[in-house]
């Protein structure tokens, strides 16, 4: 059972001229009351409000909670937040309730045998009507919205989410009031309470990520491919069925003045062989992928005895941010850095109370390289979301480049990518969870020639789409060294193979439906483009199972 945090001094509001209400609120959402709620209470008489809850007041509420306290006599309201066991934080405001501009509208009506006044207010364009009555010469609300009107007993905001009065008591006293002394500015307040509500595990800070030979591990960090891969041990916490979880890349430019592929990956190491043997110990030591067609491809496919890495995102800076928005041009104001954000909630039981590789890497030969921060959120939710199966089958993504890893240039051949996979149980609502790219060329290379994407499964084909963005251009203002051209466009306008400077690439799902237990054949098939005096073609493509 959670206990309230009770700090600096207590405050008891036992106000013998003033009757004391105590008003039980409940929610609801399109006609229907929210199940399993925490009912609002609110206390208040002529001096005082203070808005609770039923689990705040009797113990039982989880961190972080928060309560709003109305002093009357000089306007002021204080808002307290609960952020765990051992931290209270608060702020004081005394013009909000001042700025509060409502419409008096004529309607009336009775709620729990009060007559009630309406009133009306516009924010941030929602339409929220408020329901209040003047019967019991109190003020107060559920929220910190119309405290001044009266005693506020509904709330309909949009007309479809209403907070309503289910009981109006006469009490005796207030519950005891924690008031610090210590507050915060409201921005701060805000801040804080936000971040409390889930949890950051922070992978990389600030990281250079480049080329070169002085490029060195630490206790915490290892590098690898001469600094163009950090990678470090994570521990995650046990992650509740259901939760939301994020992973945030920063970038900026250290030196490096062009667009790279970049990949925030997991590493699984469940298996006898990990891509962290190639790492420590070379390319030459993982599995090697042939198909014909005369190259050997290290560590791309999942084996016996091997997992390839797991992408969670795949990520393209654009072309010198904020190392080279000295290069002006008239109305471009650059961005000072690129903040990519994807949700992978998807891959939760990969993390869930678990110690696990995670790397990060920019395939660039430039000493100064890039600078990179890397966060994973996990913000909390229960529903009943089973626990997936997730099996990694391939990745093209040479992120070992500047280790001596082969290109994905496997798709010049009939063959393509095949991977056998053996499954030693049945999976039920299989999806292939697959990132695709395409590089290399210049007018004719496979990054500006649209291709078509086949996937096939135990020899027939399951789906098929042709890679595209079209809306680089959106993404000018991240790049302040993209060349211009005599046409008008920046090199970062173009369209290209399902990727833009300065932006992440989506995986897509791709249903497969239930595969029974025993060995299955998957094929990529993309018709890659030819070489091109020393320029060539290749695609990086990712692509893990999961299902129940």
């Amino acid at each position: 059972m959670k206990k309230n945090i009770l700090i600096l001094f207590l405050i008891f509001f036992n106000v013998v001229t003033s009757q004391n209400y105590k008003i039980t609120f409940l929610r609801s959402s399109n006609g229907n009351l929210i199940e399993n709620q925490d009912a609002i209470w609110v206390f208040t008489n002529s001096n005082h409000t203070l808005i609770s809850s039923e689990k705040i007041i009797n113990h039982k509420s989880e961190f972080p909670f928060e309560q709003t306290f109305i002093n009357r006599s000089n306007d002021f309201f204080q808002q307290m937040t609960n952020l765990n066991e051992r931290e209270i934080i608060s702020t004081k405001d005394s013009t909000s309730l001042k700025k509060q501009t409502f419409e008096f509208l004529s309607e009336t009506k009775k709620i729990l045998g009060y007559h009630c006044k309406k009133a009306k207010i516009i924010i941030n364009s929602n339409t929220i009507e408020l329901w209040y009555t003047e019967d019991l010469e109190v003020n107060g609300a559920p929220t910190i919205l119309g405290q001044n009107l009266g005693l506020v007993l509904e709330m309909v905001r949009n007309g479809n989410f209403v907070i309503a009065a289910t009981k109006v008591e006469k009490i005796k006293s207030f519950p005891e009031v924690s008031l610090p002394k210590k507050n915060v500015d409201v921005l701060t307040y805000k801040d804080l309470v936000w971040k409390s509500r889930f949890t950051t595990i922070e992978v990389f800070k600030e990281q250079i990520i480049n080329f070169s030979s002085e490029s060195k591990s630490n206790d915490t960090i290892l590098r690898f491919a001469n600094g163009t891969i950090a990678v470090r041990k994570v521990k995650f916490p046990a992650i509740k069925s259901g939760s939301q979880i994020f992973a945030d890349v920063t970038e900026q430019s250290n030196g490096d003045a062009y667009d790279r592929t970049g990949s925030f990956f997991i590493i699984p190491t469940d298996k006898e062989l990990s891509f962290l043997n190639g790492l420590q110990n070379g390319v030459k030591s993982l599995p090697i992928y042939s198909n014909g067609n005369g190259k050997d491809y290290q560590g791309v496919v999942v084996t016996k005895n091997y997992n390839p890495i797991i992408e969670m995102m795949r990520f393209f800076t654009p072309f010198g941010v904020k190392q080279y928005n000295y290069l002006e041009l008239k109305d471009k104001n650059w961005h000072d850095k690129v903040i990519y954000r994807q949700d992978i909630s998807d891959l939760a039981s990969l993390l869930s109370e678990k110690e696990v590789w995670i790397g990060i890497n920019i395939g660039n030969y430039d000493k100064g390289g890039h600078k990179v921060s890397a966060n994973i959120t996990i913000h909390p939710e229960e529903n009943s979301v089973k626990a997936k199966e997730i099996i990694p089958l391939f990745c093209t993504n040479n992120v070992m480049e500047m280790a001596g890893q082969e290109y994905g240039t496997m798709f010049n051949n009939e063959k393509g990518l095949e991977v056998n996979f053996t499954l030693y149980k049945p999976m039920k609502n299989v999806k292939l969870r697959y990132i695709t790219t395409g590089h290399g060329g210049w007018e004719n290379g496979d990054e500006f020639v649209p291709k078509k994407n086949s996937v096939y499964l135990d020899g027939k084909e399951t789906f098929s789409f042709t890679p595209w963005r079209q809306d680089c251009g959106s993404y000018r203002l991240y790049n302040p060294a993209s060349g211009n051209f005599p046409n008008g466009l920046s090199s970062s306008d173009y369209s290209r193979s399902n990727w833009c400077p300065g932006m992440v690439t989506f995986p897509i799902y791709i249903d497969l439906g239930d595969l029974e237990a025993g060995t299955h054949v998957m094929q990529i098939k993309i018709p890659q483009g030819l070489p091109e005096g020393t320029s060539f073609s290749s695609w990086n493509i990712s692509g893990v199972l999961i299902g129940e």
